[in-house]
């Protein structure tokens, strides 16, 4: 026992038993092992494509609905295939497009019209104003305002006034206006 001691005391390192040796054949095994593995993955990827391939050929329906026949009627989701905005200068494709988009593109064509008015052809090819310009708008009306009005008077204006003034209750069942607004 006093040998096995001495020994150890005798050693200024705990001796190192770790082969080189095996963690380099482990190491070439392992990358071989990938290298191996990555050519097979291929490999098989390239059957499954062609095979994909060859089954949709064979599947092929000649009498399937394609593109915009296979989309649902107007009106449509955001995010269906096809979503647009009918624009004055055609369809506006708002496909793949931020929700947003919608109300962005309509607020544009609402601010032209504001902006321009909105005007179309008729069947003798004269222009029609549907829309006046806004400041089109507040020039007529300033104009209309600067002209003296005139007011009826008279046993209209009094009926008027008598039906605007008046409601039906619930105590005459809503046959009669009896009660008046304060």
């Amino acid at each position: 026992m006093a040998n096995h001691n001495d020994n150890a005391a005798n050693k200024p390192y705990e001796q190192n038993l770790i082969g080189l040796r095996g963690i380099v054949f482990f190491g070439i095994g392992l990358f071989l092992l990938i290298v191996v593995t990555f050519a097979l993955m291929y490999a098989m990827q390239n059957v499954l494509e062609e095979n994909a391939v060859a089954m949709d050929e064979e599947r092929k329906q000649p009498l399937a609905l394609q593109g915009e026949e296979r989309l649902p009627p107007e009106p449509r989701l955001q995010a269906a295939p096809g979503f647009k905005v009918e624009g004055p200068n055609g369809p506006v494709n708002l496909e793949l497009t931020i929700p947003q988009a919608e109300y962005r593109e309509l607020e544009k064509q609402w601010n032209e019209i504001l902006k321009n008015g909105q005007k179309v052809r008729d069947k003798d090819g004269k222009d029609v104003v549907l829309i006046a310009p806004i400041e089109e708008g507040k020039a007529k009306f300033l104009e209309q305002i600067a002209q003296k009005p005139v007011s009826r008077q008279g046993e209209l204006t009094e009926k008027a006034v008598e039906d605007a003034s008046t409601y039906y209750s619930y105590a005459s069942a809503g046959r009669l206006k009896v009660d008046k607004r304060k």
